[in-house]
Formats: structure tokens, sequence, C-alpha cells
């Protein structure tokens, strides 16, 4: 009897997941570097039967596959880039969904003396002007299109940069590694360098800019240009998304006692 019990269970476990349905979200490195995902992911299944799998790179690379129709939805945080992927027609709506902030990262000694620059634009100016080692992402995700909106802003030209800036073309956590093995100064959203391990000899410098601000938005793959995308799935998940069990989770995660998200949907 027992054993026939228990073939029961695994046959309903078997059975619900052969019947959870499918679908492929491209994510950020850095979404994905902040644990969030670990959170929602296994919610979604058991609220919707759906198995979102998580296609994950920088918000450039998201862009590509939203268009390619690789992909059935997106969540990238590069608002300009956002509004060009709609205007083509790859989307169909964007839905803005949480935010937290980006961070400069460095040495605990600072020698370019940024813990005392007034705003982001004087701390990136401290560093070009000290040539202190910058690890860049270099890898055209949102966090390094803002990092470089912001070199602009200060009225600097990354790319005539000396060897002191370093671009590794790489994620988040690899960039981090990168910096924390030589000691260099890095911009981060908030999330990836809270759940951050290895921090070596770095801490937050600089931080609370209102040029920092970091969204999040969900956009669907426009199923009028791809006809095989799961729409219907993608609204789906976009409609738990802002719900308000999404909202107390996102809100809710916190790491050492920091929250690593906002919630900012409009329900």
């Amino acid at each position: 009897m027992k054993r026939l019990i228990l073939g029961a269970v695994a046959s309903m476990a078997w059975t619900a997941a052969a019947l959870a349905e499918e679908m492929k979200v491209a994510v950020t490195t850095s979404f994905h570097n902040s644990g969030l995902a670990e959170i929602l992911l296994p919610e979604i299944k058991e609220d919707l039967g759906l198995d979102v799998q998580l296609l994950v790179v920088g918000t450039g690379q998201a862009i590509r596959l939203g268009e390619a129709g690789d992909v059935d939805a997106i969540l990238v945080h590069s608002k300009r880039a956002e509004e060009q992927f709609l205007e083509g027609g790859n989307g169909t709506h964007r839905r803005e969904i949480m935010y937290n902030d980006f961070v400069l990262i460095g040495p605990e000694n600072d020698t370019a003396g940024v813990t005392s620059a007034e705003n982001a634009d004087r701390a990136l100016q401290m560093i070009a002007g000290a040539e202190a080692v910058f690890v860049s992402r270099g890898d055209d995700s949102g966090t390094h299109k803002k990092e470089l909106s912001l070199w602009k802003a200060a009225g600097l030209d990354a790319e005539g940069f000396g060897e002191w800036y370093r671009a590794v073309g790489a994620g988040m956590g690899a960039a981090l590694n990168t910096a924390a093995g030589m000691d260099a100064y890095i911009m981060s959203d908030r999330a990836s360098w809270l759940n951050f391990g290895n921090k070596g000899g770095l801490k937050l410098l600089f931080a609370g800019d209102p040029v920092l601000f970091n969204q999040y938005a969900y956009i669907p793959v426009n199923p009028d240009k791809h006809a095989h995308v799961r729409n219907r799935q993608a609204l789906q998940l976009e409609e738990w998304l802002v719900s308000d069990k999404a909202k107390e989770l996102i809100n809710g995660y916190q790491i050492n006692g920091e929250t690593l998200f906002v919630f900012n949907a409009r329900q």
C-alpha cells in the first residue's frame, strides 16, 4: 500500500511538471546576480503553472534576442534602448516593474577620493583625474550604457581613456570579480553588489545621486512580428509581476537587512 501511495504521489508530481507551460524571458545579468529570480520563479510556477526559462544576458543582447523572436519577453533596464525596441515594432508595450540604483564601488583607501564627491559627475571626474583603475562592463548591457552616459554627462569620453580604463566585456558578477582582483573602481547596480560574495578590499563609496536611478521594465515580444512567441503566457507573467504578491516578494527581498529592489508597477 505504501508503495502504491508513493507511486501515486510521484505520478501526480510528474503529471504536474509535464503540464507546466514554458516560456522564455531574456533578463539582465544584474537582475540574475541579485538572487531575486530564485525567489520569484518558484512562486510563478506554483501560481501560474508556468515554467519560466531565463536567458541571462546584457540588455543589448536581450533586446537582440527579442528582435529575433528567440524569447517571449524581455526584462531589461535601459529606457532609451527599450523605446527603440518598441519603435521598431519588436514589442507590444513597456511595463515598469521595479527599481534600484547604481552605486560606485572602489578600494577601501579610495585613492581618487570619490567619497567626498558632491555628485556622480564629480565622482567620475575624480576617478579619471587620478587615472585610478576602473573596470567597465564593456558589454552593451544596461549598466554599460548607463556608465557611458554618465561619463558623457561628466564631460568625459570613455573612448579616449588610457590603460587605467579596463573594459572587460563581461556580466556584472564577472566584472565585479575582476574589480576585486585589481582593487579597482567599478559601477554596479546595488542589488548585484549586495549579493556579491567576493568583495575583497572593495566597498561602496558613492551613491544617492538621482542620476543613478535604475528602472527595470518588462516588454512582451510582438506576436504580430513573430507569430510563434507565447504572447498569452507573456501577458500572464506580466499580470503576476504587477500583482500584490509580486509587490510583497520584491519589496521584502533583502540581504543583510538591505532592500535590493523597490516595486513601482502601476497595477
